[in-house]
C-alpha cells in the first residue's frame, strides 16, 4: 500500500466541512446536508454526477438522513463543494455542536399529525446554521416524529420531537354504545366503556386515531402539539428520552425549549459528555424544571460568550 501523504491536521482540518477519511487511503467521504431528508430531483443528479466526477461512483446513506460520497480525493475536496453548490447542496455535520436535524415524512404520511419538512427546515435554519459555532460538550442531535409510530426512532436522539393531536372529548356526548366505535379503533387500548360510559385512560398517546370516530360527535376534533424529549442516546450506550410534561401547543413554544436545552447544556454539561448523561448526572426533574421556566435565558448572551468546551474528548 502507499504511503499516506494527508496528515493529521489536513485531515482534522476537512473533518470540520464534513469530510471523512476513508479507511486506509487518502480519499475521503463528503458528507452531504439533506437539510430535512428531502432533496430535489435536480440534486438526486447533481450528486450522482459528483460522485461520478469526484468519487466512486457510489452514494451512501447514513442513519442521520445525509448522503456521502466516497472516495473522494483530497486535493478534490474544494472543488467538489464547489460542484454541488450549484444545486444548493453542501457538506458539513461534524463536531460538537448541533447536528443535522432529522425528520419522517410527517407531512405527506397518512399518520402524519404535524408538518415534518417545515418544522425542520426551520430547526436547521435557527440551530444547525444559526448556532454553528456554538461549541457543545458533545453532538447534538434533533429528531423531528410526526406522530406517536415513532417510525425513524426519534426518542434516541438528544432531543426529540414527535407530533400530537389531544383529542376534545366531551363526555356529555357518550351514549354508552356496546360496540364502541372510538374503542375498537384506538391502537393503545386507552378508550375503553366503564359503566356505560367512555373513558381515556393515560395509555393514551394523542395518536388522532379516535377523531370523527364516535358516530354521536363526542371527539369531533383535537389540538394539533408537540411533544418534546430530552436525554436520548444510541451508540456505545443507549437510552430512550424522558418526554417533558407538556404538551406544546406552537412552533414558537417548540424553539423556545430547544433554545433553553442546548443552553442548559452547554453551562452546566461537561465536555465530552453526552445530553444523556448530563441529564442523569444533573437530574431530570432538575432539567425540566429549568426547562419549563425562563430564568436561563437571562444568561443566555453570558452563556453564549463563555469559553467552553474548547478541547473535545468524547466520555462514551
Amino acid at each position: 500500500m502507499a504511503s499516506l501523504k494527508v496528515t493529521p491536521e489536513q485531515e482534522k482540518k476537512v473533518k470540520a466541512i464534513g469530510f471523512l477519511r476513508n479507511k486506509g487511503t487518502d480519499n475521503f467521504s463528503g458528507r452531504i446536508i439533506t437539510v430535512n431528508g428531502k432533496i430535489t430531483a435536480a440534486q438526486q443528479r447533481k450528486i450522482a454526477e459528483a460522485a461520478e466526477k469526484f468519487g466512486s461512483g457510489d452514494v451512501l446513506f447514513t442513519s442521520r438522513l445525509t448522503i456521502e460520497i466516497p472516495g473522494i480525493p483530497f486535493d478534490k475536496i474544494e472543488e467538489s463543494r464547489e460542484f454541488i453548490a450549484e444545486e444548493g447542496l453542501e457538506t458539513g455535520g461534524t463536531g460538537s455542536k448541533v447536528r443535522p436535524i432529522v425528520s419522517c415524512k410527517g407531512t405527506v404520511c397518512q399518520h402524519g399529525l404535524i408538518d415534518t419538512f417545515a418544522l425542520s427546515e426551520e430547526i436547521h435554519d435557527i440551530f444547525f446554521k444559526g448556532w454553528s459555532t456554538v461549541r457543545l460538550p458533545h453532538k447534538f442531535k434533533i429528531a423531528v416524529g410526526g406522530c406517536p409510530n415513532s417510525c425513524m426512532k426519534p426518542t434516541t436522539n438528544d432531543l426529540s420531537i414527535v407530533g400530537q393531536m389531544v383529542p376534545n372529548y366531551d363526555k356529555d356526548l357518550c351514549m354508552g354504545c356496546k360496540k364502541c366505535s372510538v374503542e375498537k379503533v384506538c391502537p393503545m387500548g386507552a378508550a375503553k366503556v366503564v359503566d356505560g360510559v367512555l373513558e381515556i385512560s393515560d395509555k393514551c398517546n394523542n395518536c388522532g386515531k379516535c377523531i370523527g370516530a364516535c358516530n354521536f360527535d363526542a371527539i369531533p376534533d383535537g389540538e394539533q402539539g408537540y411533544e418534546i424529549a430530552v436525554g436520548g442516546m444510541w451508540g456505545k450506550r443507549k437510552q430512550e428520552a424522558i418526554a417533558i410534561n407538556k404538551i406544546f401547543k406552537t412552533k414558537e413554544e417548540v424553539f423556545e425549549l430547544i433554545e433553553k436545552m442546548i443552553l442548559l447544556y452547554r453551562e452546566k454539561g461537561e465536555t465530552g459528555e453526552r445530553v444523556a448523561q448530563f441529564v442523569n448526572r444533573y437530574g431530570f426533574e432538575n432539567v425540566e424544571k429549568e426547562l419549563l421556566s425562563d430564568e436561563i435565558l437571562e444568561r443566555k448572551e453570558e452563556i453564549l460568550a463563555a469559553e467552553l468546551h474548547l478541547t473535545g474528548g468524547a466520555t462514551c
